[in-house]
């Protein structure tokens, strides 16, 4: 629903993107996965879908998003601004584009968006209709769109934003002139241009339980009743750095429960610019809970990144300092999200650690004649962890009596210890600490740790 920032020039240094491969999760080099995203998506039976600019499929752009997505939607292309500036006079070149695109790479394409309040042209937003005129144009518009397309479209987007924060119905052109059975009205005219296509209404800010969702899980429960044809709800889920709703999954399955299927449509987690390490592992973690909130849920049918590479992104132009939304940085490198969401489709996409970015230390702090007290200090430098373990081996028959700040076990002569839930994160430039007690005899020699 966003419409795409204008693309950056790629000629950037190749120092640059290498940098940029090593900042990835764990401290691990980000690479491609050995399988791409889609095939990934595909096993699990759910789509991993991307937004795209179509004058930009070519070259390396046209190639990532061919390779690793099974589904497209159209970032501005299908918007009745880009369709039909003036009235009656048509402009379908991008959108075609697109189509075809797909087709050709065997991928879905999302139809975006029909009705909305934003990005329409000044000939309907400055007219003023009568309400029988503004619904004629209203199920015009969606007749020739859609028409154009049957058959070929998995999926439309029919409605988008309907609703402000509170949960009332937002203000706009179609609400103010026809109420709030535009929303019916709308989706009954798609199922009639396509009876094949599913029909869905998309909105922000509804990706956890709060009064916007629950607006428009009431609206969807009385369509259903009602008879209206809906297929599906989209969350766009456009994120905050850290702010991943611990709703999501809960307000994913009650909307499953009404029968319908979910989408997360237009993801993007966003945040302060610099990017650091730090920041990147945890955009990582929040992509990974994303996906694992769609992947816990089989109503839900897949996700959608808005964009896959930063230099394709709506959000620096709209909000001035942040960034970096994306699992692409602007070079094409693939950042930790990439790895986060091959991971979370049981890909492997990571190649063993630096051994100087992030090490263990191991020490004994205190000793007596059958104890003592030791201490592992985990540090980054150049890299961050979002999660860690590591492991040793007791050379003098030593055992391990007690652990804190870290979940311990021993078999045999070899100890593992892996984070607690609150310090899985070592930032780039910071470190963490865990201690223990234990028991020894004869000696007590320092054993070599093994971090990852």
């Amino acid at each position: 629903m966003r419409p795409s920032r204008s693309s950056r020039a790629r000629l950037a240094a190749l120092l640059t993107a290498a940098a940029a491969l090593l900042l990835t999760l764990g401290a691990t080099p980000a690479q491609a996965a050995d399988t791409p995203l889609r095939d990934l998506a595909a096993a699990k039976g759910k789509v991993m879908g991307t937004a795209v600019t179509g004058s930009k499929l070519t070259g390396a752009y046209g190639d990532i998003a061919g390779r690793e997505f099974n589904a497209l939607t159209p970032g501005n292309a299908m918007k009745w601004g880009s369709v039909e500036p003036t009235r009656g006079n048509f402009n379908w070149a991008e959108a075609d584009q697109i189509v075809a695109f797909a087709e050709a790479h065997g991928q879905q394409v999302r139809g975006h968006t029909l009705v909305w309040h934003s990005q329409n042209p000044s000939w309907l937003t400055n007219g003023s209709w009568t309400p029988a005129e503004l619904s004629g144009l209203m199920n015009d518009h969606i007749a020739t769109e859609v028409g154009r397309y049957k058959g070929r479209l998995a999926t439309w987007d029919v409605v988008n934003e309907p609703f402000n924060e509170d949960g009332a119905y937002r203000q706009t052109l179609w609400y103010n002139g026809l109420g709030a059975d535009y929303i019916a009205q709308a989706l009954t005219a798609a199922r009639a241009a396509d009876p094949s296509a599913k029909l869905y209404i998309n909105d922000y800010n509804v990706e956890g339980v709060n009064a916007k969702s629950t607006a428009l899980y009431n609206l969807v429960r009385s369509l259903k009743e009602r008879g209206v044809p809906i297929d599906g709800v989209g969350l766009q889920a456009h994120l905050i750095l850290g702010q991943v709703p611990s709703t999501m999954q809960q307000n994913i399955q009650r909307f499953a429960d009404l029968g319908v299927d979910v989408a997360i449509t237009e993801l993007d987690i966003r945040m302060q610019l610099p990017s650091d390490s730090a920041k990147l592992t945890q955009q990582a973690a929040d992509y990974k809970a994303v996906m694992n909130a769609c992947l816990a849920v089989s109503r839900c049918v897949g996700v959608t990144v808005w964009g896959f590479t930063d230099s394709d992104s709506w959000i620096p132009s709209t909000f001035p300092g942040q960034g970096a939304a994306t699992p692409y940085d602007e070079n094409y490198a693939p950042k930790p999200a990439y790895a986060a969401i091959a991971e979370s489709l049981g890909g492997g996409t990571t190649t063993p650690p630096p051994t100087d970015a992030c090490t263990a230390t191991y020490s004994v702090t205190s000793q007596w004649n059958t104890g003592f007290t030791g201490q592992v200090r985990i540090s980054c430098s150049g890299a961050a962890l979002s999660s860690w373990k590591v492991s040793w081996a007791y050379g003098a028959g030593q055992q391990l009596t007690q652990a804190w700040n870290a979940t311990c076990t021993q078999s045999g002569a070899t100890v593992t210890c892996s984070n607690a839930s609150y310090n899985g994160t070592v930032p780039d430039g910071g470190s963490v600490t865990f201690g223990f007690n234990g028991s020894w005899s004869g000696s007590n020699p320092v054993p070599t740790v093994t971090l990852g």
